[in-house]
């Protein structure tokens, strides 16, 4: 008879939420639109600080968990400033705080403003895989990964969900190729998933 092992993935812990940070706006041209002017190659810009703006604040409040945040990032998103950074940060707080579906919203709205936003992908995809929506949750962690290939813990996290609807080998090469991005102290994370998985695949073969 063969030993059952057991396999963790249903209690094993995801990679958490990621914050925006700060981007400048899409480039119009990514999403077809077309320039209209030539650039002056001799024209040059000239950057003026005025200390931080409404979103540099608000990250500084979110990080030290101060409730204020979610006003600036209001004030943000009203100045027409990092919007959609501004909107995936606001989902966060609002997953945190139980809302999941003002959560859902913001993160489709930081989507709408930017449709190849990192990080409101990669949290859209922990938002529905607690929510157990695999197939969602799936779709977003590609699209994150699709995005931001260098970053391991979207591939953790597919590799949960693959794992959970039984795509062994999809989630073998989800997990492997997070280990080949994380680091040494990282990697460990992924051992005893990867060892049960390997085992899995053995005993159902």
């Amino acid at each position: 008879m063969a030993k059952i092992i057991k396999f963790p993935l249903e209690s094993s812990k995801k990679y958490g939420f990621r914050k925006a940070r700060k981007r400048s706006k899409p480039n119009p041209e990514d999403y077809g639109q077309l320039k209209l002017f030539q650039e002056n190659p001799e024209a040059k810009i000239v950057q003026m600080s005025l200390g931080p703006g409404p979103f540099e604040q608000a990250l500084l409040l979110d990080e030290n968990e101060d409730p204020r945040a979610a006003d600036l990032y209001q004030k943000t998103i009203e100045a027409e400033e990092h919007v959609a950074d501004a909107y995936c940060n606001l989902g966060i707080l609002h997953s945190r705080s139980g809302d999941l579906t003002k959560a859902v919203d913001n993160f489709t709205r930081s989507l709408k403003e930017d449709p190849r936003h990192f990080e409101a992908h990669y949290n859209l995809g922990n938002l529905y895989s607690g929510a157990g929506d695999l197939q969602l949750a799936r779709l977003h962690y590609e699209m994150a990964i699709e995005i931001a290939p260098e970053f391991p813990n979207s591939f953790y996290n597919l590799g949960l969900v693959l794992a959970i609807k039984k795509e062994f080998k999809n989630a073998l090469q989800a997990f492997t190729k997070f280990k080949e991005l994380a680091t040494e102290e990282e990697k460990s994370n992924a051992d005893e998933v990867l060892a049960s998985l390997k085992q899995t695949m053995i005993n159902q073969a």
